[in-house]
């Protein structure tokens, strides 16, 4: 039974390694989201015709409004799956309080149903709950590791954090390249900047590079287009 201890806490920990890895496609997005959402704005302004400081204030803002609202979204989505979480273990608490034994049997059932010979499903399913027993019914009916429940806060900050980080790039090109160039430079940064997370994103997956790079700098670069030609047609009309 030592084998069957040892792999549950290998299930463990892949668990967190998965945890780990779903919050790095988080940030990934959240940056993806900060330079699209960032560069369409400032782009549409700067075809408008604004000035410096009209681009800088439009930027900051929104900027501050983009990470502010990915982090109350975040942590709103994240808190309600928490508190989802967290009544699926007390029910199943309580369930194992009450009903020892059909717990019991429904969980050797459940490693039947994967495969094990009835015994061994028996045995696994005693050694188990004798070791951990909200543990192990967590794991094998709901997917949920009772120990690592999801932070509502640590989403938030990371998803504000990725979408400030993203923001960066394309508000300080239009800042600070000449006013010239300003547009087209700015589409160049935030194009390599979306390929970059493209590429990241494929990796953290295992998907394909090429059509993840295309998804996401075509993507952005239509967002840009459409921003930068609704900038233009304002700033026609208002002249």
């Amino acid at each position: 039974m030592a084998t069957k201890a040892g792999g549950h806490r290998g299930e463990r920990h892949r668990a967190g390694d998965a945890a780990r890895l779903n919050w790095l496609r988080a940030g990934v997005l959240g940056a993806n989201d900060g330079i699209v959402a960032t560069s369409g704005l400032v782009i549409g302004v700067a075809a408008a015709g604004g000035s410096t400081a009209a681009v800088a204030t439009a930027g900051l803002a929104g900027l501050a409004a983009g990470a502010l609202s990915m982090a109350a979204g975040e942590y709103v989505s994240v808190s309600t799956q928490r508190d989802t979480e967290a009544a699926m273990l007390a029910t199943e608490r309580q369930e194992l309080a009450d009903y020892p034994e059909q717990e019991l049997a429904e969980l050797a059932g459940i490693y039947r149903g994967k495969g094990l010979p009835e015994t061994l499903a028996h045995e696994v399913a005693v050694a188990l709950t004798a070791h951990d027993a909200l543990g192990a019914h967590a794991e094998a009916e709901l997917g949920i590791d009772h120990e690592q429940l999801t932070n509502p806060w640590a989403a938030a900050g990371a998803s504000m954090l990725a979408f400030v980080v993203g923001s960066v790039l394309p508000l300080a090109t239009i800042l600070f390249v000449p006013a010239a160039a300003r547009i087209w430079a700015t589409v160049l940064a935030a194009a390599i900047a979306l390929a970059v997370t493209g590429w990241i994103s494929a990796k953290l997956g295992g998907a394909s590079v090429r059509l993840a790079v295309v998804r996401n700098v075509g993507g952005g670069l239509l967002a840009m287009a459409i921003t930068y030609g609704i900038g233009t047609l304002v700033g026609t009309r208002l002249e």
